[in-house]
């Protein structure tokens, strides 16, 4: 996957993307990245890319010309994406449809915003990662890309470890142990060290229903109504 980053913070990147399973993906070549200075395309010689919105109001708006000038330059079509807390949630079945691009294009949105007519000229799709925000997009960016950058073939060894992950399956995951099986007068629980597998597969849906049901009560009603709760 062929990455393109426009930013007025290049040097922000690849950040943790380029440690663990993303940066052993990101030297081996499973995926690339190029950072854009927004500021390259500014028409003056202190690089201002923004300005005072229009009709009014506190703080600055990205200039549609000097953005507009940097995606004709970079872009060349194929998906194009603006970090924006008014965009679409990512979910995880996006992050899969994200997965599947061969190349991608990220504005990382700052200030107020971005003049909506560039984004209107080039399609670009508003992609929030929550309901909250933050100082810029670059952040935002960063952890979309970690989450499809995981999905890409080979990048984290053995595909069959994402198949029980939190949203994969509608519900939130199981509780995980490991050895010793007694700490600090805690027990794993009997049912994982039986071997009866049926019964521990059975147990840990419970345990993910329970668990979905009591912190994410949306989550859980999404489930219902998808018809696959066991009965």
């Amino acid at each position: 996957m062929k990455v393109k980053i426009l930013t007025i913070f290049p040097e922000l990147f690849p950040g943790f993307l380029g440690a663990s399973l993303t940066g052993k993906a990101l030297d081996e070549g499973k995926w690339s990245y190029t950072a854009i200075n927004i500021r390259d395309y500014a028409f003056d010689k202190h690089g201002s890319v923004d300005d005072t919105p229009t009709g009014g109001g506190a703080g600055m708006v990205m200039r549609a010309d000097v953005l507009g000038a940097a995606l004709k330059a970079n872009y060349q079509g194929g998906r194009l994406i603006n970090m924006s807390p008014r965009g679409t949630p990512l979910t995880q079945a996006k992050v899969h449809e994200l997965a599947k691009e061969e190349e991608l294009t990220i504005i990382c949105s700052r200030f107020e915003g971005i003049d909506e007519r560039v984004l209107e000229a080039y399609g670009a799709e508003d992609i929030s990662i929550g309901d909250y925000i933050l100082t810029g997009g670059e952040q935002a960016a960063m952890l979309m890309l970690d989450a499809i950058i995981r999905l890409l073939p080979g990048v984290l060894g053995n595909d069959e470890s994402t198949s029980e992950e939190s949203f994969e399956t509608g519900l939130l995951e199981y509780p995980q142990y490991t050895k010793p099986a007694e700490w600090e007068g805690r027990k794993t629980p009997e049912v994982l060290l039986s071997g009866h597998h049926k019964k521990i597969s059975e147990w840990r849906h419970q345990q993910s229903e329970a668990i979905t049901k009591e912190r994410r009560p949306d989550l859980w009603k999404k489930y219902l109504a998808s018809g696959n709760k066991q009965v």
